[in-house]
């Protein structure tokens, strides 16, 4: 999903500035990125999930591994992929990763990629923004045309072919089905699994389903949060996790 986040904090002596980085400033290097073809990064054709593991690889290395890396949104699901594939991580502490395993809300139809994909081909970002505001973030058809005007929309638009690429991190994990099997089967580290306890049902849903896929998870609800939380919000759970042993 847009706004999907994967921070990635390195415990250290020397004080970090900046958002959210004061918040750790004391023990706590905080790398705070922006995902591929998202804000001040590039973006390089053709796309690939294993792209987005290799700049958070490179991110790891740069920063001195290992790391304890924090993933928002599908930018969690991608920390995860990120986990499996063996990345010097030793703590993964995620929020609302975006699952739908039940009938809590309607899934996403199977050819929202392909359908991203052609409308950003045939030059309309706006069709592929408006498509993932219906789709994925479940926001009403007659609500959209209403946000065509507000003034983030432009900024989304702008990002609105980076929308597939979360879509491609997803798979199936939005079709309204149980997790797979087969995906993060490697990974032993401890994790947190987070959600805020005003969230959506299916995000409540989706947590729930991640910490009782993952054996390693522990689920954490935040009271009266949601999925547009605050970094002020999660830090004393994110810095608690980060020193329990």
């Amino acid at each position: 999903m847009v706004g999907g986040q994967a921070r990635v904090g390195k415990l250290t002596q020397q004080p970090a500035v900046g958002q959210p980085r004061q918040r750790f400033a004391q023990q706590f290097r905080v790398y705070a990125y922006d995902r591929r073809g998202r804000g001040d990064s590039t973006d390089t054709a053709p796309y690939a999930v294993q792209r987005e593991i290799e700049d958070l690889a490179a991110l790891i290395d740069h920063a001195g591994a290992p790391a304890i890396v924090f993933g928002w949104s599908s930018g969690a699901v991608l920390a995860l992929d990120a986990a499996a594939a063996g990345l010097p991580i030793t703590r993964l502490a995620l929020f609302e990763p975006p699952f739908v395993v039940d009938d809590s809300r309607p899934p996403l139809p199977a050819d929202y990629v392909p359908q991203l994909d052609a409308h950003i081909a045939d030059g309309h970002p706006g069709d592929a923004a408006a498509l993932f505001m219906t789709a994925a973030a479940g926001v009403p058809d007659e609500h959209v045309a209403g946000m065509r005007q507000a003034p983030f929309w432009p900024t989304l638009e702008a990002i609105a072919h980076t929308i597939a690429y979360d879509g491609r991190i997803m798979g199936t994990t939005m079709s309204g089905n149980p997790l797979p099997d087969d995906r993060w089967v490697a990974i032993t580290i401890p994790i947190l699994v987070m959600h805020g306890n005003d969230t959506t049902p299916a995000l409540i849903s989706g947590a729930r389903a991640a910490a009782d896929h993952l054996p390693t998870a522990t689920l954490r609800a935040v009271p009266g949060e949601q999925h547009s939380t605050t970094p002020d919000v999660l830090a004393p759970a994110l810095r608690q996790f980060a020193h329990d042993h």
